[in-house]
């Protein structure tokens, strides 16, 4: 088995996370540091640490939808402020899929399924996640056609986000690739604010009527 992949079904990482880990000369196979991305280990024998902890397979998968508050991150530390580890009251080392930052609210996905949580933050799978966005004024239809096209950003090119509903300010948007305060930046390129940001869907899995600071176990066949 690869060792990132390894990482991943252990519970405490995504894939591509678990490839940070490796990067960074927090691994240990056989107490030997290890910063080879693709490394094969032998999972029934070979012992694998990351900061002093030995390592195991998960056994079961846990699999929950929470409706994020306002003023968390998306973190399993809560070194930089308040987590959403902090709601959630589960007896199994989980981690949060993908990001949505401090002041954003909505569905977010928490596992122990490296994979499950790979697939759902990589483009070319091709699960989109849907927000309800609140502009600081109306948007305009110029604008609207600018949110559909690619956009420069920081010297970055940042793939165009499909506009559904628009009601003056409040807009919805559709993306793939979610990269880091996506939406926020390119709003602030074309001259917005965003001042409420929402999400509602990931995948054919909707936020429904899940309150606020509330969670609930799914299955993967929900979001996939």
């Amino acid at each position: 088995m690869r060792l990132n992949k390894f990482i991943a079904q252990a519970g405490i990482a995504s894939r591509r996370k678990a490839d940070n880990l490796i990067e960074s000369g927090r691994i240990k196979v056989n107490g030997k540091i290890v910063d080879q991305l693709g490394l094969e280990i032998d999972e029934n024998k070979d012992v694998v640490e990351c900061g002093g902890k030995t390592l195991k397979l998960s056994e079961e998968k846990i699999y929950l939808i929470l409706n994020k508050p306002i003023g968390y991150i998306t973190s399993n530390s809560s070194e930089q402020g308040k987590s959403v580890m902090d709601i959630v009251n589960i007896n199994k080392r989980i981690f949060p899929v993908g990001r949505l930052d401090k002041e954003s609210s909505g569905l977010l996905i928490l596992t122990n399924d490296g994979d499950f949580a790979y697939k759902l933050t990589q483009a070319k799978f091709g699960h989109d996640k849907e927000y309800e966005v609140v502009l600081d004024r109306k948007l305009s239809p110029t604008d609207v056609e600018k949110f559909g096209k690619p956009m420069l950003l920081a010297g970055q090119k940042i793939q165009p986000v499909k506009v559904g509903k628009v009601s003056g300010a409040k807009v919805t948007l559709i993306l793939r690739e979610g990269i880091n305060r996506q939406i926020r930046r390119m709003a602030e390129n074309i001259g917005y604010e965003v001042l409420e940001l929402k999400r509602v869907r990931i995948g054919k899995l909707k936020l429904g009527k899940l309150r606020e600071g509330e969670y609930q176990r799914i299955k993967p066949s929900d979001v996939l």
